[in-house]
């Protein structure tokens, strides 16, 4: 009877026989359920303690703020002489312990039109109140960071903690921007720092343990150590140093959510003791900086660890008497599954025409077997119809490669253009990142002394960009042949290109006519990243253009004409945002600045175009690394050189 039934009644009867025998499931069970309710716990209390202590902080942070924004309002809102202002000064530092020092640093010629400096500070030395003006040639006070950050934020900020003159108390400082009304607009007049002791802070911190080995740590909002309880970590490290050198990139991880004010509870290796522990971090609501409390797993799971092996030696008796009755029962589908398993290498190999045995039993082990078979010709369908898309896919790319092609053909590749001409010299590339792209360059002569050269940026990638493209560089050739103005030029495309724009696309286009005996450019802009000026003598500087508007969305644009006289040896670089927003594998721009840069550097060894345009592009390589390429990259470089 038994040899009939299916293998799930085998199991199912032999199984119950033996449960008397089984009691480890009953104690897994127990020490999960009972582990999970602990981390439960133990998670709530974390986040309750992490969140008490930061609202402790912040109950001490929050009045001290309210002293420089009082000292604000009384600024905004009366009138007052510098022997009021000293008097105010004094009598802050005076009653708040916690207030090293205040200033009131006004903007130049803000409090006296005849003084560029004027910002009174009144500090604590030695038990008395002292009065210093800090403003002087060597100590520009409207460039550091306390003064700079309120002014262009617009808002208070607390500065990145700092150690006190003597080097012995961690300091911050808190500084408010203040404002008068005068002819009815609201002007900056200055900025109200005060400089705060951070020791009661520490102490507060430090004081935090959690079992034997558990404490606490706050950070600043650049992830430096405000405290720690390795003293060497304080101001010295931060938490992103500290996850490179331990080789810790989780901790890097962490260390961003902290400084961007999230809240957490996550497991990891203490730095301090090399355990295991849980992470429990909230942020400062007042000053943005972060709190973090190491939970040490060990010491808050010794309990239930106990328990744990306990249930490890019941489950290790109770598996050795439930495997030798599945092993009994093995010996009864071992024959029929040792033949599936021949079959199966045959299928393995190739042969997807071999039949399979044992489809006729009614158990489980046949349709085990029916599923083999399905399997089989599921298998052989799949790679009948795998070699038609691989044709296809094959057809496709070879489609791709010849339009990349076509559209390096359309773009002038042969260098020098005109070997005729020596009034200047010019050079171009495009390298795209897609197998086709949306870049394009251009230059032609309109006639015996006008030269036109043009960049362009289609918007989107690959091939609908690359059929823009063509259609857009045709458009420009044919006006520009026309003879008129570069405005013009751009006008008459942008009123071809919009009514029948369905799909939207757009270019921005830098379009300039040179006159290659006077050395004057005349050009337009249609929404193009501005070029750049390039000098030996008077280094690299971005040309002041009109930004303008993207060609081919609407069609009542109108572009505005400019010009600018080339000197012999000035060289016009013209790029397309793939340049300056190629981004390495860190997230970091490549950017106007370090493009600058890059050519100053190259400048100083050649003004040689074709030699600038391939160093700037080893220059992105070596920027971007292993990333990516993101967008097209397209460069030209036009030198003067005067007849």
């Amino acid at each position: 009877m038994l040899k009939n039934r299916g293998i799930a009644f085998k199991l199912t009867l032999l199984t119950i026989l033996s449960t008397s025998l089984i009691f480890s499931s009953i104690f897994v069970y127990s020490y999960l359920f009972s582990k999970k309710i602990i981390h439960k716990k133990i998670r709530e209390n974390a986040k309750n303690l992490t969140t008490a202590i930061v609202n402790h902080i912040d109950m001490v942070l929050l009045p001290l703020e309210k002293v420089p924004q009082g000292l604000v309002c009384f600024l905004e809102h009366t009138s007052y002489t510098q022997n009021d202002l000293i008097s105010l000064l004094k009598s802050i530092v005076k009653n708040n312990p916690d207030i090293y020092g205040c200033a009131i640093a006004f903007a130049p010629y803000k409090f006296d039109k005849h003084l560029l400096y004027f910002s009174p500070y009144c500090y604590k030395s030695n038990g008395k109140i002292k009065l210093k003006y800090i403003g002087s040639d060597s100590y520009r006070y409207f460039y550091w960071d306390w003064y700079q950050l309120p002014k262009e934020l617009g808002h208070c900020v607390w500065t990145e903690p700092y150690y006190g003159k003597g080097g012995g108390v961690i300091m911050a400082t808190y500084a408010v921007p203040f404002y008068k009304i005068i002819n009815g607009k609201k002007e900056f007049m200055g900025v109200v720092a005060a400089d705060i002791s951070l020791k009661w802070l520490q102490n507060i911190v430090e004081s935090i343990k959690i079992g034997k080995t558990g404490y606490a740590f706050l950070i600043s909002k650049d992830g430096r150590f405000i405290t720690y309880p390795d003293k060497r970590f304080i101001m010295n490290e931060t938490i992103f140093t500290v996850a490179k050198e331990y080789n810790r990139p989780y901790l890097r991880k962490i260390g961003i959510e902290m400084i961007h004010g999230c809240c957490g509870f996550v497991p990891v290796y203490s730095i301090l003791t090399g355990k295991k522990c849980w992470l429990s971090f909230a942020p400062l609501s007042s000053s943005g900086w972060a709190l973090g409390v190491m939970f040490p797993q060990k010491e808050l799971m010794a309990d239930i660890m106990s328990l744990n092996a306990h249930v490890v030696m019941l489950g290790i008796i109770g598996f050795v008497l439930l495997a030798l009755v599945i092993v009994f029962i093995a010996r009864s589908i071992t024959r029929p599954l040792s033949a599936l398993t021949d079959v199966t290498k045959d299928v393995a190999k190739g042969n997807l025409d071999i039949k399979i045995p044992y489809t006729h039993l009614g158990d489980e082990v046949g349709k085990l077997a029916q599923s083999f078979d399905f399997m089989r010709r599921s298998l052989k369908d799949y790679i009948k119809d795998l070699k038609e898309t691989t044709a296809a896919k094959e057809r496709i790319e070879s489609e791709l490669n010849i339009a990349a092609e076509i559209q390096a053909s359309m773009l002038p590749r042969t260098f020098p253009p005109f070997p005729e001409r020596k009034e200047f010299d010019i050079y171009a590339m495009m390298h795209p990142a897609k197998e086709v792209g949306g870049d394009f360059y251009d230059f032609f002569f309109i006639d015996e002394n006008r030269l036109c050269f043009l960049i362009g940026d289609v918007s989107g990638k690959g091939v609908p960009a690359a059929l823009f493209m063509a259609i857009m560089k045709y458009l420009l050739k044919t006006e520009a042949l026309r003879g008129v103005s570069p405005n013009e030029v751009l006008n008459r495309v942008n009123q071809t290109i919009c009514p029948d724009n369905e799909t939207c696309m757009f270019a921005t286009i830098f379009l300039g006519i040179l006159d290659v005996k006077k050395g004057i450019v005349y050009f337009a802009n249609a929404g193009h990243n501005p070029p750049l000026l390039c000098s030996k003598n008077r280094g690299v500087k971005l040309i002041d253009v009109s930004k303008g508007f993207v060609v081919g969305v609407m069609d009542e644009v109108i572009f505005e004409s400019q010009s600018l006289t080339l000197a012999p040896g000035d060289i016009l670089f013209l790029y397309t945002d793939g340049v300056t927003e190629a981004m390495n594998t860190d997230g970091e721009l490549f950017s106007v600045e370090r493009l600058i840069t890059s050519l100053e550097d190259i400048l100083k060894d050649t003004d040689d175009v074709t030699l600038i345009v391939k160093k700037v592009q080893d220059k992105i390589k070596d920027f971007v690394k292993n990333a990516s390429q993101s967008d097209d990259i397209t460069m030209v470089a036009l030198k003067f050189k005067g007849f």
